[in-house]
């Protein structure tokens, strides 16, 4: 975690996340001079512009017909954020699994094998699978924050150390 102290003498910001992006010539400036007309950092400016671009990055596009509605990132960011990665994950998961990376299929299919997600996980008559919340929240999500390193640990290792922690 750092501390930088902004320009012109504000206060200091706290910054737990750093990334660090490149950007072309051309852009890095149009982007300076965009901070300076807003009286920003760049950083501070970059911050706004992903912020910005939430609202505008599509999770899911509605027809607008019967309740279904266009859902974007930035509607999705209470639902999608928690403090523990397990739980972000698990969200990730259940609401929008083509987003997995491979190696999130990996420990989500570890997840499902093992049955930790059974006490939250049940099947409508038509076969579509249905979570229960609250069974998530006091059943699964703890369970598996207790479980959450070793799974990870279990997946960089090999298929038969996954088999092993399913088993286990």
């Amino acid at each position: 975690m750092s501390e930088e102290k902004r320009r012109g003498g504000g206060a200091k910001a706290t910054r737990t996340e750093t990334v660090t992006v490149r950007l072309d010539p051309k852009l890095r400036y149009l982007a300076e001079l965009a901070a300076r007309k807003q009286r920003r950092t760049l950083s501070s400016y970059i911050e706004w512009a992903v912020e910005q671009s939430l609202k505008e990055v599509k999770l899911h596009e509605g027809s607008g017909y019967n309740g279904d509605e266009t859902i974007t990132v930035a509607d999705e960011a209470a639902t999608l954020w928690d403090v523990d990665e397990s739980e972000r994950f698990i969200k990730l998961a259940i609401g929008y699994p083509a987003l997995l990376t491979h190696e999130e299929q990996e420990l989500w299919k570890m997840l499902l094998d093992s049955g930790l997600l059974g006490p939250a996980r049940t099947r409508s008559k038509a076969g579509m699978v249905l979570w229960n919340s609250a069974k998530l929240d006091d059943e699964v999500y703890p369970e598996v924050r207790r479980r959450w390193e070793g799974l990870k640990d279990a997946n960089a290792r090999g298929q038969e150390a996954r088999v092993q922690w399913i088993g286990g």
